[in-house]
């Protein structure tokens, strides 16, 4: 007799019942059950869910974040990223560190992606070792950085403080059809239903929440919304004849006084809008695997008595546009639509249904997660934790300056995904301040002008520049806990 190629996920299943027969019998010796009087851990779990190019605003479309994250949990309002593109971010997160600082540029080598990170050093202290040297059990599954592992590390590679490791390292965007590194080993997955990588990933996940009474950290990091956008098989129906928002910054008319970037930008005619919107119905419906995601893990840590003692993280890397500011897609600007990211928080003391208006940083979030389970926070560290926040706290003084800094790829295929130039800009609680490597300047008042249709540099009040000016300076000069300092300067 024989047989044809099992699946990943059949062989999977089969060698982890195999593994239960093999331990049962010591599960079940008398040495191994918890002693009489013995309490459950103190320390909180902490689940981190990271998606991929999802804009702020858009969360009501998706029922469960809806209902069980953002009803159940706070949401801020003022979150922003270190750099609009997705390793920069990405390695602010795992390092607490701004661009300048972690020094990871772009998406691409030489100057960025997973080759800088991994030769820089950087992977011997990120959130991953603090919190596995805190005793947390850790897992990092999903996207890790851009073009990982690169040339410079194999495929098999595991970074250090990663107890689970599940992370793609071929065609990871197209959900179908990649290979995923199983804590070493690879794994090939195809085009069957079961194989979608959003639905792999939930299922790994939920076994590792439920698997061990000890504390967790897991990063899970699920690819959507990113291009391609391929849902979930029993999703493509979903949102039918959706269109995308269309605020007033929605390609925009005026760009007179914008950078020259801008002003070489030709209005989207009415083809370039319809693509706008089957762009937008396809990142929607990828989202849905991940809001059945979020459901199964809900669920799963209640079953198992988790729930009222997990943090639930959701937040994106970066934002992305959708015809605004006359792109059809993209990232890497300095404009809200971009650097501007949902972050909602639910657990233990977060008050259900509120609202955050305090100002935050993609580097605050390691901070918060070393906080919340007892983990010291290296010297290097330059976010604040926003654990004061979540209890209804704001310290004084608080973050008033968030820095975005975004520098162009040597790679030339990485740099015709955007027409930017470099530059260093500085989100304050009241304006947007950008300086290009051009000498083009952007200033917009977000008090009079929220979706940045004005550009006042040429207009604006010297003793106001100037100020905006040293501010950003202080930011792009700052290291450690002078950043502290810096992020609070102004006035």
């Amino acid at each position: 007799m024989t047989f044809g190629k099992f699946s990943p996920v059949l062989m999977k299943g089969l060698r982890r019942l195999v593994c239960l027969l093999l331990l049962y019998p010591l599960l079940a010796m008398p040495g191994n059950s918890v002693p009489a009087g013995a309490t459950a851990p103190v320390r909180p779990n902490i689940l981190f869910v990271l998606v991929d190019d999802l804009e702020y605003g858009v969360l009501q479309n998706f029922p469960t974040i809806t209902g069980q994250l953002v009803q159940q949990g706070a949401s801020f309002d003022h979150m922003f990223v270190t750099n609009s593109w997705c390793c920069p971010s990405r390695a602010s997160i795992l390092r607490s560190q701004y661009v300048h600082s972690h020094t990871v540029w772009t998406n691409t080598a030489p100057e960025g992606g997973f080759d800088r990170f991994h030769t820089a050093g950087l992977e011997r202290s990120t959130i991953g070792t603090w919190m596995k040297d805190a005793g947390y059990r850790t897992a990092m599954m999903g996207k890790y950085l851009n073009h990982y592992p690169g040339k410079t590390a194999a495929a098999t590679y595991v970074p250090p403080g990663w107890d689970e490791w599940y992370v793609p390292v071929k065609r990871l965007y197209e959900e179908y059809d990649y290979t995923l590194n199983e804590n070493g080993d690879l794994e090939e997955y195809g085009w069957e239903e079961d194989d979608y990588l959003t639905d792999v990933l939930t299922r790994e996940a939920e076994e590792f929440v439920t698997s061990d009474d000890q504390p967790f950290f897991l990063y899970l990091a699920p690819v959507a919304p990113h291009n391609p956008a391929n849902p979930a098989r029993r999703h493509v129906s979903a949102f039918p004849g959706v269109k995308a928002p269309r605020p007033p910054s929605f390609n925009q008319q005026n760009v007179e006084e914008e950078p020259a970037w801008l002003r070489g930008r030709p209005l989207l005619g009415p083809e370039a809008e319809a693509r706008v919107d089957e762009r937008y119905g396809r990142r929607m419906r990828s989202m849905l695997g991940v809001d059945d995601m979020v459901a199964t893990l809900v669920e799963a840590l209640r079953r198992t008595g988790k729930l009222e003692n997990t943090y639930l993280f959701f937040a994106s890397d970066n934002g992305f546009h959708l015809g605004t500011h006359r792109l059809q897609q993209g990232k890497t600007t300095p404009f809200e639509e971009a650097v501007k990211v949902p972050l909602v928080v639910r657990g233990p003391g977060v008050k259900p249904g509120s609202t955050i208006h305090a100002m935050a940083q993609t580097v605050d979030l390691a901070p918060t997660f070393a906080e919340l389970g007892g983990a010291r926070t290296p010297d290097f560290a330059e976010g604040r934790s926003l654990v004061p926040l979540l209890r209804g706290l704001t310290p004084t003084p608080w973050r008033r300056n968030a820095l975005i800094e975004f520098t162009r790829p040597a790679d030339q295929r990485s740099a015709r995904q955007t027409p930017v130039p470099a530059y260093a800009a500085l989100r304050t609680e009241t304006h947007t301040y950008v300086r290009y490597e051009t000498g083009e300047i952007q200033l917009y008042d977000l008090t009079q002008d929220p979706y940045q249709l004005h550009n006042l540099a040429r207009t604006a009040p010297a003793d106001l520049l100037a100020n905006l000016q040293a501010r950003l300076d202080m930011m792009r000069a700052c290291s450690g806990a002078t950043c502290r300092t810096a992020d609070v300067s102004g006035g």
